[in-house]
């Protein structure tokens, strides 16, 4: 089986499916808070409380794929970056190449914050640093189960990614690289990553918690959950208490709906991609039809 640092991805992405880059972002404000737990750990609900706030604009991994220009195949670089750099601990990833990324941002949570947590600690080391976790792992893992495992085995989307350039780079990034390293399973099999026991799971979120507490000073830290609600998250970044109930968003359910607006997204890409493709074999096939008759 290839793995990912083997020639046919390196392939795929600097011939099959490059892009040309889109022009860097440069930092205009001071990155103040970094929002580090796993995805499905009330991820999206933080970006909206940070964004009621005043941190806007609050990075999420939506944006890695919904914004314009969109930046998910520097993201892969940065994925190899981090996990097939140098094998002598000294690989690095500056603030200025996560500027480069989302230098439009005060703050970032979700994919990027999760999986790049130890360079974006030590890239920008007066940010406020929130460790945001479930309570309730076992409601975690179903979570995990029914959308990230889940996205492994979405056909539809696999195929659209072979079909479209920007769908492709949406899924090698998170499907490839971004969760099957965050939960141990480089192989680029998600599943092996999440679908294991609940010791396991809980093991991947100690790990993740023990090496946060380990590069951040408790006074710049704050362990929070979303049923801890707007108190401690406020207190912790200095800011008042909103008149308003704390957000919850994106459920399971909503996931789904994310899913369908993807495959809208880049399904006008896929079809012209297609019709290029069948117009052409059809030519060769008229061509040489004609030729032997």
């Amino acid at each position: 089986m290839l793995g990912l640092n083997d020639w046919f991805y390196h392939l795929l992405e600097n011939y099959v499916y490059h892009l040309p880059d889109p022009p860097p972002r440069k930092r205009t404000k001071p990155m103040e808070v970094l929002c580090v737990g796993l995805p499905r750990s009330g991820t999206e609900s933080l970006q909206h409380a940070l964004l009621k706030l005043g941190y806007d604009h609050t990075f999420h991994g939506w944006d890695i794929i919904y914004e314009e220009p969109n930046y998910c195949q520097q993201w892969v670089r940065l994925c190899r970056k981090k996990f097939f750099g140098p094998l002598d601990g000294k690989t690095s990833i500056s603030a200025a190449e996560f500027d480069a990324l989302m230098g439009h941002s005060v703050a970032v949570t979700d994919a990027a914050a999760s999986v790049f947590a130890p360079e974006l600690i030590a890239a920008y080391p007066k940010a406020k640093v929130v460790l945001n976790y479930r309570k309730d792992m076992d409601s975690w893992h179903r979570s995990a189960t029914t959308t990230l495992v889940r996205a492994n085995k979405h056909w539809a989307l696999w195929t659209l990614s072979r079909l479209d350039k920007e769908c492709f780079w949406a899924w090698h990034l998170y499907v490839d690289f971004m969760w099957p390293g965050l939960f141990r399973a480089l192989d680029g099999n998600i599943e092996t990553g999440i679908s294991r026991n609940g010791r396991w799971v809980s093991r991947v979120f100690e790990e993740h918690s023990n090496m946060i507490r380990g590069l951040v000073p408790k006074e710049n830290l704050l362990e929070w959950c979303v049923e801890d609600g707007w108190e401690p998250l406020c207190k912790f970044l200095g800011k008042p208490v909103p008149d308003e109930p704390f957000p919850h968003v994106n459920a399971a359910a909503g996931w789904q709906d994310q899913e369908m607006k993807l495959g809208m997204r880049y399904i006008k890409g896929a079809a012209i991609n297609l019709g290029v493709f069948v117009t052409v074999f059809a030519g060769i096939g008229i061509a040489v039809y004609k030729y032997y008759l």
